[in-house]
């Protein structure tokens, strides 16, 4: 049970690996747990009942290397998902920058940014025009937050919201775990028609301290296909659709 809460997510082939025991073992085993509701059985393995805790989260230069070729394939996805003539938000993150670089073949579209990161991606693309919001400057995220930003959202309308996010939940909904974030992140997903989340799967079952929305709030998920298949069941039958890149 301590391995499973852990890792969250474990398959038969782990579970033989880690405790040198034979396939039919650990067979055995997860259908005592799932019998007992300590786990919840899927395809070849086992995922916890218990919500991992989402870690505390690096400053972004620091997450540049982390699941590098997921976010680049979310980054495509989601751009493909904008269409020409419409006004986008980009928020600020690793996934969301893999978007930016994404749209080097979409012309006709402005984009508003809180992200610096964002904005040095697009100052080269003259065809893409950028609204970039003030605000107080947090350096780990190169971003800008506060009651500037927020005023400055008020006055503007998006097509499109996409964000990344620090856990993402079918119960618990969207969290993040810098509260003075917060209320700008709720101010950006009122914005826009439509909200598209780009989170690779190890925030996917995770909640963090601040809650921002509920998952109501998003039309679509953009995710790597490492991204549990009940998690993404569970999305899919409230209504939100999932993209797995």
């Amino acid at each position: 049970m301590r391995y499973i809460d852990l890792s969250q997510q474990v398959t038969v082939k782990s579970i033989c690996s880690r405790f040198q025991i034979s396939t039919a073992t650990a067979r055995r085993d997860l259908e005592i747990l799932s019998s007992q509701r300590r786990i919840q059985r899927v395809r070849g393995g086992a995922t916890s009942l218990r919500k991992a805790p989402a870690p505390v989260e690096l400053p972004v230069y620091q997450r540049m290397n982390d699941e590098t070729e997921n976010k680049q394939r979310i980054g495509l996805a989601a751009a493909e998902l904008i269409k020409e003539g419409e006004t986008v938000f980009l928020g600020s993150g690793t996934t969301v920058l893999e978007v930016a670089r994404s749209l080097k073949n979409l012309g006709n579209i402005t984009v508003i940014t809180n992200s610096i990161l964002v904005l040095n991606q697009l100052i080269d693309k003259p065809a893409i025009p950028v609204i970039l919001l003030g605000g107080i400057l947090r350096r780990s995220e190169l971003s800008s937050i506060g009651h500037i930003a927020e005023q400055s959202i008020e006055d503007l309308n998006a097509d499109k919201v996409i964000i990344g996010i620090h856990g993402i939940d079918p119960v618990h909904g969207l969290t993040n775990h810098y509260l003075p974030e917060t209320m700008t992140d709720r101010k950006v997903l009122k914005m826009g028609r439509e909200v598209i989340i780009v989170a690779d799967h190890t925030k996917c079952s995770r909640v963090s301290i601040a809650h921002v929305a509920p998952i109501s709030a998003i039309k679509t998920l953009v995710t790597d296909k490492e991204t549990p298949e009940e998690f993404v069941k569970e999305l899919t039958q409230r209504g939100i659709h999932v993209v797995q890149a």
